[in-house]
């Protein structure tokens, strides 16, 4: 059997977390915009692009079972249209500017997400795995945090934008597992078309409660543009990417790995816009390489096993 280096799901996976990295970049220009209506718009214009997909193929959308239409649903209302929604109003909040309590926040998503994969998905998590998830966050909090300390005094709407961005970090999180019990038997492609069709659903019920109907069609040709670049990047791909990845390994796995984005960022303000690194964002790099090379290698190693023991002959 031919020895893989590292598993195409976890790689699938941190590549999807490095696209999400830089979607605030994207956003930009859309703090005018209703945050549902951005949720909106995004996700139905990944159905129309999905649509021909969709119609190919049918039939195995027909195989999805309740439970899994169930989950689906789930995870477009709490994922698709609410997190994503908590998670644009945050940044709304504060200019689409990543103040640190924000960033903060949001890198509890992978506490939600282990814990609703062991309820769940009876997922077992290893001392192994637990301390390696342990070392990621500690990375993770060197790179986004150079000095060690939290900036709560951000100015007006702090306090609201992290409210938000620990309901969005919830809300993506837990859906997580539910997305990997939707995968089940079927196609990373039907699951991803159903949720973008799903969501704008639920992401028009959010703007009529709100009142932003009017939003709706006020959208500029430059925002228009956004939306696509989204879609393309960030949004559609993005997620199509991720659940290629999480149908190949364990939902806690895909959490952890998950918190390859603020490496991302810090990297690309390295690169491209003359941000140097300081001792301690090298250090949480160090380690958040670390962690996510080991997971990643641990996931290729429990897969190879698997596969041998499919392999091996039963007995009668």
């Amino acid at each position: 059997m031919k020895k893989t280096f590292f598993h195409r799901g976890a790689i699938a996976v941190v590549i999807a977390s490095l696209l999400w990295s830089v979607d605030g970049l994207l956003r930009v220009s859309l703090y005018t915009l209703p945050p549902a209506v951005v949720v909106f718009w995004e996700h139905l214009l990944g159905f129309i692009i999905l649509l021909p997909f969709i119609i190919t193929m049918w039939r195995g959308f027909k195989k999805l079972s309740r439970r899994q239409w169930a989950a689906i649903t789930f995870v477009a209302l709490l994922s698709g249209a609410a997190g994503t929604i908590l998670y644009t109003a945050a940044l709304g909040q504060v200019q689409y500017i990543p103040f640190s309590v924000v960033v903060l926040l949001q890198q509890l998503n992978p506490i939600f997400a282990i814990v609703t994969a062991a309820l769940l998905l009876k997922e077992r998590l290893s001392k192994q795995f637990l301390g390696l998830t342990a070392v990621a966050l500690i990375g993770a909090y060197m790179v986004s945090f150079p000095s060690l300390v939290v900036n709560f005094e951000t100015g007006k709407g702090t306090l609201i934008a992290a409210l938000f961005a620990v309901g969005a970090a919830a809300s993506w999180g837990i859906a997580t597992a539910f997305s990997k019990y939707a995968l089940k038997g079927t196609s990373y492609i039907h699951i991803t078309a159903a949720r973008f069709g799903i969501t704008p659903l639920f992401a028009l019920l959010f703007v009529g409660i709100l009142g932003n109907g009017s939003s709706l069609t006020a959208l500029t040709m430059s925002q228009f543009g956004t939306l696509l670049a989204i879609t393309f990047s960030t949004g559609m791909v993005a997620l199509l990417v991720y659940y290629y990845g999480l149908q190949k390994i364990e939902a806690s796995h895909a959490a952890t790995l998950e918190l390859a984005w603020p490496l991302s960022s810090v990297l690309v303000g390295w690169l491209f816009l003359q941000q140097g690194l300081t001792p301690t964002q090298m250090l949480g790099a160090l380690l958040l390489l670390f962690a996510t090379y080991t997971i990643g290698r641990a996931t290729t190693d429990q897969s190879n096993s698997q596969k041998v023991a499919e392999q091996l002959p039963h007995p009668r």
